[in-house]
């Protein structure tokens, strides 16, 4: 019962997600910060960064504005910020494989190619 309990903790996966729920609340502070600092930019170029008050015709769709500007910037900062560099550098550190045939394909066609010369059968594949 101990030992199923130890390979629980000790199990790589785990550990794994620990550190990424970790890093994901400490990187989402750094991103509300910076969704913070960019609608003040907005409030000084634009007058107040808050539409809470803003209610055309009576109705009040301040506050939906007010979160909608936050969820585009949001979305801006985590796409141009994070998204797009990693996926750079994932391209650039670690290439796509060439097309081609994968490895494990290539040794089940030898294979096949093998035992169909023992039986003297031919290994042409066959043609859908």
């Amino acid at each position: 019962m101990l030992s199923g309990f130890k390979n629980f903790i000790l199990r790589g996966n785990l550990v794994e997600l620990a550190v990424a729920f970790i890093m994901g609340g400490a990187f989402a502070t750094v991103v509300t910060a910076t969704v913070d600092l960019i609608m003040d930019l907005v409030g000084k170029a634009g007058g107040s960064p808050d539409f809470s008050n803003y209610d055309p015709g009576g109705v009040s769709v301040g506050a939906w504005l007010t979160a909608l500007i936050a969820f585009l910037i949001l979305a801006a900062v985590v796409y141009f910020f994070i998204v797009a560099p990693y996926t750079k550098a994932k391209e650039r550190y670690f290439p796509s494989p060439e097309p081609g045939t994968p490895e494990d394909v290539k040794l089940l066609q030898e294979i096949r190619d093998l035992l169909a010369a023992q039986r003297g059968g031919s290994a042409t594949p066959p043609q859908p």
